[in-house]
């Protein structure tokens, strides 16, 4: 990722979560509590619980939550018996987690970096990688698949979230609305969409730089960096919150394991 743009999306993440947003709410005492006995659920998606069968056994199993700051999954991971590390952009966020394990007497390391490097981690450090809706902004996403693969071992799995192109197509104003508008085209960036002054303004308001890739890169790249996609699901926003979503999936999740050759 360009400097500039992790800088402005860091400080884009840190204002949301100090502005109590939906993805930086960390869980409570009882989420904590039912993953140690078993009994846990995590989104990578807006509002559809992540398949058990995608994870297999995470006791001692060595976990990277990706991108995956704010305390909502790598703390139920740990508890459910995961070694896990999380890397993520945003100072507030990842102190979110490390609130969470301290709370709780949770093991788990946090650090901060860009998802779409992780040369800090050797090559097959991973057992599993998880990896929520977060590659939206970053201006490449085939780098972000490429370090996931390496750091995995062969055999491992990486579970990931993402938009479908489509919902970069339309103005999001008049979407939440009710009013279908396409404006834009995919590959969509917002540094080509909005000026200097708009893109500063957008950042102070907790709205981070996005951009909307291609499936050929969301897909496609998973293939290009040595993963075989086993499993795949769609999700949506809540119903009334988009007229797009309302009539078209504008998420989807993959099951990706490591090939061995």
């Amino acid at each position: 990722m360009s400097s500039d743009v992790f800088r402005r999306n860091k400080d884009a993440w840190d204002r949301l979560a100090a502005s109590g947003n939906r993805w930086t709410v960390p869980v409570d005492a009882a989420a904590v509590a039912n993953a140690r006995r078993g009994d846990w659920s995590v989104l990578l998606t807006p509002t559809k619980p992540v398949p058990r069968a995608w994870f297999g056994d995470l006791k001692g199993a060595r976990v990277l939550a990706l991108a995956s700051g704010g305390g909502q999954q790598a703390p139920l991971f740990a508890a459910a018996g995961a070694r896990v590390t999380l890397l993520d952009a945003s100072p507030a966020q990842l102190s979110r987690d490390r609130e969470v394990a301290v709370r709780e007497g949770l093991s788990l390391e946090a650090v901060e970096g860009d998802m779409a490097d992780l040369s800090r981690f050797p090559d097959g450090t991973f057992d599993l990688v998880f990896h929520p809706c977060s590659n939206g902004f970053v201006p490449d996403v085939r780098p972000v698949w490429r370090e996931a693969a390496r750091v995995l071992k062969d055999g491992g799995r990486l579970l990931a979230g993402f938009s479908n192109p489509a919902l970069y197509l339309v103005d999001e104003e008049a979407d939440s609305r009710g009013e279908l508008v396409v404006r834009y085209k995919v590959p969509y960036s917002d540094l080509d969409v909005y000026t200097e002054a708009e893109l500063a303004a957008r950042v102070a308001r907790g709205e981070p730089i996005s951009f909307g890739h291609t499936l050929e890169d969301q897909l496609g790249g998973q293939l290009d960096a040595g993963l075989a996609l086993v499993g795949l699901y769609e999700d949506r926003w809540e119903p009334g919150t988009s007229a797009l979503s309302d009539r078209l999936p504008c998420f989807m999740a993959t099951l990706a394991l490591k090939k061995r050759w």
